[in-house]
């Protein structure tokens, strides 16, 4: 038993606080480049979370005194954009992806593997589609500007490419565990 599965002694403080590596949930195992992009990912999610989390308690304290800043809002808008494309990398990182697995949980070990395989597939053949047609609305958008901001609406558009990307490298990691026979359950450890 380490330090922090200890119970607290009498009249200590509580548990100690969580490690750095507690922060995130956990993910699968993966190679090294990998898992360093994964975690890139994580912390931008994180980051962009914080700044929203301000932004908002900076908008309800300018609505209490009856002001309003508008930049605030289209600021807020557009990180919401990369934070929603950006965590579904994070979710495909680590299988968290919604699933509807009544039909492919029936399944024996090898079916259910190639039944995971074909999924996967149609999943990059959507997420390279959702890349192609974002880069596509990138470029369209660079005339365009935020109305607040005066930014290129392109860096709102930007996040949809971006994270459909992040979601694109850990399907076609999953298609490459699956191809060398691991199983659902050593792809997806749980715990």
């Amino acid at each position: 038993m380490n330090a922090r599965q200890m119970p607290a002694a009498a009249g200590s403080r509580g548990p100690l606080p969580p490690a750095r590596g507690d922060l995130l949930p956990p993910a699968p195992p993966a190679p090294r480049p990998l898992a360093v992009f994964g975690a890139l990912v994580d912390w931008t999610v994180v980051a962009i979370g914080a700044v929203m989390i301000v932004l908002v308690f900076v908008n309800v304290l300018l609505h209490v005194v009856g002001r309003d800043l508008a930049a605030v809002t289209e600021l807020a808008e557009l990180l919401m954009v990369w934070v929603t494309f950006l965590s579904g990398g994070s979710a495909s990182r680590r299988g968290a992806q919604m699933t509807i697995t009544e039909f492919v949980d029936k399944l024996g070990v090898r079916a259910r593997a190639r039944a995971d395989a074909a999924i996967d597939l149609v999943a990059v053949f959507i997420l390279v589609l959702l890349i192609w047609y974002g880069a596509n609305l990138v470029i369209a958008g660079w005339g365009n500007e935020l109305t607040v901001l005066q930014i290129p609406m392109s860096f709102q558009y930007l996040g949809m490419p971006v994270g459909c990307a992040a979601m694109l490298v850990w399907v076609l990691y999953d298609l490459l565990l699956i191809a060398r026979g691991a199983t659902r359950e050593q792809r997806w450890p749980k715990g």
